[in-house]
């Protein structure tokens, strides 16, 4: 803000002195300190006037109370206790105990598959990674996870390009699109998730959930589900949160969710849809509700459709557009539902009854999507769908895993190594050896470049 220069009277001593030419430099400027119209603050203090009259009340202004050697002391302590806390809390926050190095550059590309299956598949190296449900390849990067860990790896070598960590536990890793979303478990729960970049490690997005122990993610294109008995929550592709249903904790907005008191079996998702099947009280069997992934409130689910099933114990086992596949053991059947919630056709079910008894861990059935089928291994057998209307196609018996595109060619993982089959008719066209040192559990397989990456309970295995 300007100030405003009144002329002063004559006789003011701050008055400017009129100024002879004669006395100036060159003829041009006077030599002196003082100009008309500015103030030189380093030439020229202003005059204080002398106090005349006592400040308002009458009385003198107090002496400040921090003159005194206790007053300073004490202040002095504060600025101690106030510095000391703020190390406190540095030291003790989420940061101090997050580790994040990132890759200086982006990891070099990779060749393409092989148009067909090697003769003979080497193991390359093989690290512990019991947080990924399924193998993680993406951006010329292989992703483990472990404990509190997150690590991005050379394909080739294991070498470890980047790195993060905090001081929690692991509750799972799924690969989203081209990014990777990190859980893990604070409290009672599985609260605190951060998405990283597959190719260098940087964080690209954070959020505080409420999603469960034992939760898994659900990932349909531009969401991600966490599952759950009670409550299920679903974000957008950068962590915003955009529906939950079931019971929410802290809920501000009441009755809007269609039903209480319901447990959660398996969980699907599929063109910005979700599907679960649902067990509440009243019901004389399962039911399966498909609702939106937003609306415009996230705690107001927009159901599609909701029907009670023709038995106990169903699971969803995959979607595809409007379409559900549901496995229904009492009845021994494969039904398929439309988007308007009318069971569309049915299919005998072939499998043993303890394939199928119980939920699967995490509320997920044990799939695999390739560009023209999905393929669901049962615990002993891998059946293909038509991706396209999940019609079945053919049923492949002593499989270990679901089946996935390997080049151009599928393969599924079997005791002992790989089958390679003809994918629309199931025939076997060879099979491929494959040491896995002893262990003979289920395998679930991705690929990323000429490396095939084999799941193996707790530990991930790369190949060539």
């Amino acid at each position: 803000m300007s100030e405003r220069w009144d002329a002063a009277p004559e006789n003011d001593p701050a008055r400017p002195v009129p100024v002879d030419p004669e006395q100036t430099t060159n003829g041009s400027e006077p030599e002196t300190s003082a100009t008309i119209g500015t103030e030189d603050v380093l030439d020229a203090q202003p005059v204080q006037p002398e106090a005349t009259e006592p400040p308002l009340g009458g009385k003198r202004a107090r002496r400040s109370p921090w003159n005194r050697t206790r007053d300073r002391v004490l202040a002095a302590a504060i600025v101690v206790v106030v510095a000391v806390t703020g190390v406190v809390l540095g030291v003790n926050s989420d940061n101090a105990a997050t580790v994040a190095q990132v890759a200086a550059t982006l990891p070099p590309g990779l060749p393409p598959a092989p148009s067909e299956v090697p003769g003979s598949l080497t193991e390359l190296w093989q690290a512990p990674s019991s947080s990924t449900p399924v193998p993680i390849g993406e951006a010329n990067s292989v992703v483990t996870a472990d404990k509190g860990e997150v690590l991005g790896r050379d394909p080739y070598t294991g070498d470890v390009r980047w790195r993060y960590s905090r001081d929690l536990e692991l509750c799972t890793v799924a690969l989203a699109g081209i990014k990777v979303d990190a859980v893990y478990r604070k409290e009672t729960g599985c609260s605190e998730v951060t998405q990283l970049d597959t190719g260098t490690g940087r964080r690209t997005a954070q959020r505080n959930g409420d999603a469960e122990l034992g939760t898994r993610l659900v990932v349909d294109g531009s969401h991600i589900t966490t599952t759950g008995k009670k409550l299920l929550n679903t974000w957008r592709d950068d962590l915003v949160k955009s529906m939950e249903y079931g019971q929410v904790p802290a809920m501000v907005n009441a009755n809007k969710q269609p039903r209480t008191g319901c447990t959660y079996g398996t969980v699907a998702a599929a063109a910005g849809k979700i599907g679960v099947i649902e067990r509440c009280p009243g019901d004389p069997a399962d039911r399966f509700t498909v609702y939106r992934a937003s609306n415009d409130e996230a705690d107001d689910p927009k159901v599609d459709y909701s029907t009670v099933l023709a038995g106990k114990n169903a699971k969803v086992v995959a979607m595809s557009g409007d379409l559900a596949l549901i496995v229904l053991p009492e009845q021994k059947l494969l039904v398929i539902y439309g988007g308007d919630g009318v069971q569309k056709s049915a299919y005998p079910l072939d499998v043993p009854a303890a394939d199928i008894a119980q939920d699967p861990v995490g509320g997920v059935m044990t799939i695999a999507w390739t560009a023209q089928g999905v393929y669901w291994f049962s615990g002993s057998k891998t059946m293909a769908f038509s991706r396209d209307d999940l019609t079945p196609r053919w049923t492949l018996n002593s499989s270990v895993g679901p089946g996935v595109t390997f080049g151009e060619q599928l393969v599924v993982p079997i005791q002992g190594g790989l089958a390679v089959l003809d994918e629309l008719t199931g025939t076997t066209i060879r099979t491929v050896g494959v040491d896995r040192r002893g262990y003979n559990g289920p395998v679930q397989l991705a690929s990323v470049g000429p490396v095939l990456l084999e799941q193996r309970g707790p530990t991930l295995a790369a190949l060539k």
